[in-house]
């Protein structure tokens, strides 16, 4: 069983084990959850948006999407949703992508990007020893909107999120979950107000306590 409660621009990092339900639940409304996931015993095997989009044809994940891995397996199916869309191709914001979409003195903000690499340093678990940026694919942002333009762009949006919305998966595999609570301030995703969410995990066969 897992519980626990992340900060605004905060990392979390944790196993979710085969059979156990994982839950992200967006306390207040409008937090983007930047969110990776790899195969616990072997970390080079991980979420791969392109085989995703491609087995589910289509670029929002919702109830019954299943992420599927580099290698074509699945990590998690989406169980539950009450927000309804979760975005595949934002990516995570980071110093370099804070300069060119915003200003040069945006470079030095705290990323979810950083967020990652810090998770990275602190976990000791042998799941991740090893692990470096290089081992950070595309990510999931869970609770953000970013619709696609009419010419192929992308935009970030107001969410579509709201207090108390979740998403529920169920781990198909054991799988390291890397999560970033993103700290973005800089455009809509977060309503220009980063705030806490809630992480759950617990034994399919039970009910969340």
């Amino acid at each position: 069983m897992t519980d626990s409660v992340v900060p605004a621009g905060e990392p979390w990092m944790g196993v979710v084990k085969r059979g156990e339900r994982f839950r992200i639940i967006d306390l207040e409304g409008n937090q983007a959850v930047d969110t990776l996931f790899y195969n616990a015993a072997d970390p080079h095997e991980h979420y791969s948006a392109q085989n995703t989009i491609q087995a589910q044809g289509r670029i929002y994940l919702t109830t019954g999407s299943v992420l599927l891995s580099n290698r074509g397996r699945p990590l998690l199916r989406i169980e539950d949703d009450t927000c309804g869309r979760h975005d595949t191709l934002g990516g995570a914001c980071s110093s370099e992508s804070n300069t060119v979409r915003y200003a040069l003195e945006k470079r030095h903000m705290h990323s979810c990007r950083d967020s990652f690499l810090l998770a990275l340093s602190r976990y000791s678990g042998s799941f991740s020893a090893g692990m470096t940026k290089r081992d950070l694919p595309a990510n999931i942002n869970f609770f953000m909107n970013v619709p696609v333009t009419p010419a192929g762009g992308l935009r970030f949006a107001d969410g579509l999120s709201a207090p108390g919305r979740h998403v529920e998966l169920l781990a198909q595999m054991d799988t390291l979950v890397l999560i970033s609570n993103c700290p973005q301030l800089n455009n809509p995703c977060n309503a220009y107000n980063p705030t806490p969410v809630r992480v759950m995990t617990w034994p399919s066969s039970q009910g969340p306590q």
